[in-house]
């Protein structure tokens, strides 16, 4: 059974699963010309007021980790998503998707109008499964010099 729950980012799980996710994208970068440049959001980020982490756990496993933080925008109130991950193990088994529309209310309830992200498209799932939950592409937002694709949802 999947399940969710929240986390701070000094959290044992949480902590492994942010490191996983760096490690699995530092391993798959398919960009030769240039290295991944790990950057992880501050903790005060991802905590209320400012934001949330969960995790997931798969039969009591943890498995899948991904926050949301508000950011500035003049357009309203923003929220981005964060290092949303699914370990290996456990992708195909709806822990993105339902990490991606828990951070979603999450950011609601933080009184979101927006929720963007950002993301590479060698990660072809992830990109399907931004737009599959309604998410558009939209321009750069950022400089994240890992990212060259940019989405947004408004909420």
């Amino acid at each position: 059974m999947l399940t969710l729950h929240d986390a701070s980012p000094d959290d044992a799980d949480a902590r492994a699963l942010l490191d996983a996710y760096i490690a699995d994208r530092v391993a798959t970068w398919a960009d030769d010309s240039r290295p991944y440049q790990p950057k992880t959001a501050p903790t005060e980020q991802l905590t209320p007021p400012n934001g949330a982490l969960l995790v997931a756990q798969l039969d009591g496993a943890p498995v899948g980790v991904g926050g949301v933080r508000r950011i500035p925008s003049d357009e309203g109130t923003w929220f981005e998503v964060k290092h949303l991950f699914a370990s290996p193990a456990a992708r195909g088994h709806g822990v993105g998707k339902t990490l991606l529309a828990a951070l979603e209310q999450r950011a609601i309830a933080l009184g979101a109008t927006d929720v963007v992200l950002d993301t590479n498209d060698s990660l072809a799932a992830a990109g399907g499964l931004y737009l599959a939950a309604g998410f558009q592409r939209v321009e750069p937002f950022n400089d994240n010099p890992n990212a060259n694709a940019w989405f947004r949802k408004r909420v």
